[in-house]
């Protein structure tokens, strides 16, 4: 079974992205903050990382940078899921090391087109 960590400080947005991926298939875990969002990475890596961009404590770019210099911190495909939509966000995120991009709010089939195209569904 693949795993997601979803790394977002909405509670809802962790909720509807839970059901979404369980409905999937996916075992998941739910981190509030990039900052226990890698704590839970260094415990146990996860084949995907649903990635918020704006969180406190620690954004979604901080976390995928200090992601990708972990070991095996390179081996999850990560989408990054935000409301930040303009081409330059978008550029940011991939150079970051993201994978792909989903905007909020999106539904199962939009998440799941997504992880398909990382291979992931």
């Amino acid at each position: 079974m693949k795993s997601c960590l979803i790394v977002d400080d909405s509670r809802v947005i962790r909720k509807v992205s839970r059901h979404i991926l369980e409905s999937l298939k996916f075992t998941v875990d739910e981190a509030e903050n990039g900052k226990e969002g890698l704590e839970k990475c260094r415990e146990a890596m996860p084949d995907v990382v649903l990635l918020d961009w704006n969180m406190p404590v620690m954004t979604g770019i901080e976390f995928i940078t200090l992601l990708r210099q972990q070991p095996g911190g390179d081996r999850p495909k990560v989408v990054f899921c935000t409301t930040e939509n303009d081409i330059a966000h978008i550029r940011e995120a991939i150079s970051a090391g993201a994978d792909e991009y989903v905007m909020k709010p999106f539904d199962h089939e939009t998440l799941q087109i997504k992880l398909q195209l990382v291979g992931m569904a």
